[in-house]
């Protein structure tokens, strides 16, 4: 199941990393907020993003947003420690799923093998 491109927004180099480990049979790109994201999406293509909602420059709300115009079918998995509230607005910026910190490998990668499935 390799070849899958997903891209990790997060401004924490922690969570990028931990997440690349968790991802290590795919093929992962890395942006640190959301103005970034939408120059690597433009170019990679990724097949899934997974996006923090909290970032610097532009937060993945209005990421997602943009990412949605570029790509309506675009795969945007949303990464929230935080309850309810930003969940719904990630829904209606249009993310596709919620993965709620903390989460476990088998979570991630069952949710991107779920999303893969879907296509």
């Amino acid at each position: 199941m390799g070849k899958i491109k997903v891209m990790i927004v997060d401004d924490e180099v922690a969570m990028r990393e931990i997440l690349k480990l968790m991802l290590k049979d795919f093929i992962v790109i890395e942006a640190t907020n959301g103005k970034e994201a939408l120059e690597l999406f433009k170019m990679e293509k990724p097949d899934i993003v997974l996006m923090d909602i909290m970032m610097p420059i532009m937060n993945g709300v209005d990421a997602t947003k943009e990412i949605k115009k570029i790509d309506p079918k675009a795969k945007v998995v949303a990464i929230t420690a935080y309850a309810s509230s930003k969940g719904e607005k990630m829904a209606a910026a249009g993310a596709d799923y919620i993965l709620r910190k903390p989460f476990t490998r088998k979570e991630v990668i069952t949710l991107i093998e779920k999303i893969v499935e879907e296509r």
